[in-house]
C-alpha cells in the first residue's frame, strides 16, 4: 500500500483508515454488528439512502458546525457528500452497520458498509463503500458533524485490520519449502503474497482472495504462502531472490513453478493499491498463471 513503513502507516491513518480502531471513532469494547435499530436516526439515514432521496438525506447533516466527510480526494462538504452517494445511481443497495456505540452522552459512532449494483442493464457490476460517522445531538436532532470514507470499490473492503494475515513468529523459507512438497504433489504451483499486518491493502487482497468466485481458483491451482515483510525490513531477502522490489511496495506477489522456479514476479507494484482492483482483473491474473493443463 506504500513505498516503505512511515508512510504506508500516515496513509493508514491520514486517508482511509478503515479499521474503526484507526479512525478513532469507536472505543475498546464497542461491539460487532449493532443492529442498527439501536439508533433511530442512522436507520433513517440509511431509508434515505436506500430511496435516492436527497433531499431527506441532506437533513442528517451538521450545518453549525458544518458537516466534513474525509475522503481519499480530500475533505467534503455536506452538499458534495450526498451528491457523491447520489451520482453512484444503485440498482439495489444493502447496508450493513459493522460497529455502533454510544462513547459519551449526546454522541454516536458507527461504521456502515454498503454493498450495490450500479451501471447498464447489461452491464452492472458490485460496488462497496465503507463510512465512519460520528453523530451528535444538536437539540432534538442527531446530526452527522465528521465522517471518513472510502471510495466506490469494485472489491469489498475490510471493516478491521486486525486479522493476522502473517504471523509474525514464522519461518517464511521453511513454508515456502513446504508449499513446493505439496503443490509438487498435487500438481499445483506457488503463489508468494508479500505483506504485513498493519497494511490495509494487504487485507483487501486477502479478503478478496477468499469472494466465492476467485476462492476456488486460489485453492485449485495455488499453494499460497504469506511472507511478512514487517516494518519494511523482515524477510527483505527473500522478496531480492523473488526479484519482488521493495521500493514498490506491498502487497507484492510472486508466481513459482512446484520446483521453485520463478514464473512472475511483480515488477510495478500492480498489487500495492489492491483497494482499486476488480475482480475480474484478480481472476484474469490468477487464471494466466495457473498450471497448464494436462
Amino acid at each position: 500500500m506504500a513505498r516503505n513503513f512511515v508512510h504506508a502507516v500516515g496513509l493508514c491513518l491520514l486517508t482511509l483508515l478503515m479499521s474503526l480502531n484507526s479512525f478513532g471513532l469507536v472505543q475498546a469494547g464497542s461491539s460487532a454488528q449493532t443492529n442498527s435499530t439501536d439508533f433511530a436516526p442512522l436507520l433513517q439515514w440509511e431509508n434515505a439512502l436506500v430511496k435516492g432521496d436527497a433531499a431527506a438525506l441532506k437533513t442528517f447533516y451538521s450545518a453549525s458546525p458544518a458537516a466534513t466527510i474525509h475522503t481519499h480526494n480530500g475533505e467534503m462538504s455536506a452538499d458534495a457528500e450526498v451528491s457523491f452517494w447520489m451520482g453512484l445511481k444503485p440498482k439495489e443497495m444493502k447496508i450493513d452497520v459493522v460497529q455502533s456505540e454510544s462513547s459519551q452522552p449526546g454522541e454516536w459512532q458507527a461504521q456502515v458498509q454498503a454493498k450495490f449494483r450500479s451501471g447498464t442493464a447489461s452491464g452492472e457490476q458490485m460496488f462497496y463503500v465503507t463510512e465512519s460517522q460520528v453523530w451528535q445531538r444538536q437539540g432534538e436532532q442527531w446530526l452527522i458533524t465528521t465522517g471518513k470514507r472510502t471510495d466506490a470499490a469494485r472489491l469489498e473492503q475490510p471493516a478491521s485490520t486486525k486479522k493476522e494475515i502473517y504471523p509474525a513468529n514464522v519461518n517464511a523459507q521453511a513454508e515456502i519449502n513446504e508449499a513446493k512438497t505439496e503443490a509438487a504433489k498435487q500438481g499445483k504451483r506457488i503463489l508468494l503474497i508479500f505483506g504485513a499486518n498493519w497494511c490495509y491493502d494487504c487485507h483487501v487482497l486477502d479478503l478478496a482472495l477468499h469472494r466465492p468466485d476467485i476462492a476456488p481458483v486460489v485453492a485449485g491451482n495455488y499453494e499460497v504462502v504469506h511472507i511478512d515483510t514487517g516494518d519494511g525490513h523482515k524477510n527483505q531477502e527473500l522478496m531480492d531472490e523473488y526479484q519482488v522490489p521493495r521500493s514498490k511496495g506491498i502487497p507484492a506477489i510472486a508466481v513459482l513453478e512446484s520446483s521453485g522456479q520463478l514464473l512472475f514476479s511483480q515488477k510495478n507494484g500492480e498489487f500495492e493499491n489492491a483497494r482499486s482492483l476488480t475482480p475480474e482483473a484478480l481472476l484474469e491474473f490468477l487464471n494466466k498463471w495457473k498450471p497448464q493443463a494436462r
